[in-house]
């Protein structure tokens, strides 16, 4: 019989690789039509190394033209190497120097092009801070801003607002910089509801939120930037919005979710004859908050039942400890649940990296606070100093897997054992 440990690696493995971009790249470069000029791709998130050779790939084997290009991925992440889409590497989740050339690349190959011609947009989860084309502030105080943001609970809405009216790139800067060219974009989701405008700060989307919504951001979080409150408070242009010319030719197609990945586990788990639902796509807020939740809801579950769960949590730093969503999320999970007999749980990032660590996330058994407690592992105390990784390293519970070439948010699962 299959172990409960192996059943959740199962689970997760199964989500991470229908959640790979590859398939449905390649299935939308059918439904693209080239054009009479030239191709040009850019593009940046975790999944763009991958994304990039399947549509190069892809392009050559359906349409056998050529294309250039350029796509930004996170350092550690080129997974994969295309030959014909030049690949850049930078850093995430905090920008970097590399960040801005690699969009300054990116903006460099959409100038001047022609009504015949196609720029081909590919992004995922994490083109935020991939691709920094500043505005209004310097590279060091947009890095300064967005770290702020990081470690203070923000959502990632919320940062994107900022990080939108912070740049030339993003909110729709970057369909106004292609045009009059035509416009495809493809887009994995780790957003939660899958909103375009929020995924990557949507470079090809228009723009709901104003210079006043980001205002309102650094604010209500207290971010200590007097360059930006100066750039907001002198109303800069606005983000181009719904009816903008430049999006007349564009068109934004979302390939991957979060929810096609826990469906995928879910059979995965019905495949062991275990009674696998999916609970939620759309779990937001605190981690540890999120933990109180899924406790109370595994508390209610049948023998032989599991339940699944996506979405994104934040964490507000206030300790030095080595942390993660997922990890935090599953310790304050394991303090809930209190060592309940039977229920096993697993809690990773979809890119394969739980925040700045090399873990995916970790694994929760039934006699985790009993093996930590023989360790002399004090959990209340490593929690509040948001060292959760560091808790479940010594266990050696962690999930580790590497990068994995995609991004659709966090996976969760949580199963009772007959």
């Amino acid at each position: 019989m299959t172990s409960p440990r192996a059943q959740l690696l199962g689970a997760f493995e199964a989500a991470v690789k229908t959640a790979r971009p590859d398939q449905a790249v390649k299935e939308a470069v059918r439904l693209i039509s080239p054009p009479k000029g030239r191709t040009v791709v850019v593009g940046g998130g975790k999944a763009a190394a991958s994304m990039a050779k399947a549509l190069e790939d892809a392009w050559a084997e359906v349409w056998a033209r050529e294309l250039s290009g350029v796509v930004v991925t996170r350092y550690g992440h080129a997974v994969v190497q295309p030959q014909k889409i030049e690949l850049f590497e930078a850093s995430h989740p905090v920008p970097d120097a590399a960040s801005q050339h690699a969009a300054t690349r990116i903006l460099e190959a959409v100038t001047g092009l022609t009504p015949d011609d196609l720029v081909i947009v590919l992004i995922s989860g994490g083109g935020s801070a991939l691709m920094v084309a500043p505005n209004g502030v310097t590279l060091e105080e947009k890095l300064r801003i967005n770290q702020q943001l990081l470690n203070s609970g923000a959502d990632i809405s919320e940062i994107n607002t900022v990080r939108k009216h912070l740049s030339k790139l993003k909110g729709g800067h970057l369909a106004l910089a292609a045009a009059p060219s035509r416009v495809v974009s493809l887009i994995v989701s780790d957003v939660v509801g899958d909103d375009l405008s929020t995924i990557a700060s949507g470079p090809t989307v228009p723009d709901p939120s104003t210079v006043g919504d980001a205002l309102e951001v650094l604010i209500k979080y207290g971010i200590d930037s007097s360059a930006a409150f100066k750039h907001f408070r002198n109303r800069p242009l606005e983000t181009p919005k719904v009816g903008h010319p430049a999006f007349a030719r564009v068109e934004n197609h979302l390939i991957v979710t979060n929810a096609t990945a826990l469906e995928a586990a879910c059979n995965t788990l019905q495949g062991h004859f275990i009674d696998a639902r999916v609970w939620s796509d759309c779990v937001t807020g605190e981690a540890r908050e999120a933990a109180k939740t899924h406790a109370e809801h595994a508390k209610t579950l049948e023998r032989g039942a599991a339940f699944l769960s996506g979405g994104e949590t934040t964490v507000t730093v206030r300790g030095n400890g080595r942390g993660g969503r997922n990890c935090e999320f599953l310790l304050a999970l394991a303090l809930e649940l209190k060592s309940k007999p039977d229920l096993y749980a697993i809690a990773c990032d979809t890119d394969g990296i739980d925040g700045v660590t090399e873990a995916a996330g970790a694994l929760l058994f039934p006699d985790t606070l009993k093996r930590a407690a023989k360790l002399g592992l004090d959990a209340q105390a490593m929690l509040e100093n948001n060292d959760a990784y560091s808790f479940f390293a010594a266990l050696g519970d962690l999930v580790v897997v590497g990068p994995t070439g995609t991004n659709v948010n966090d996976f969760r699962a949580v199963l009772r054992v007959m």
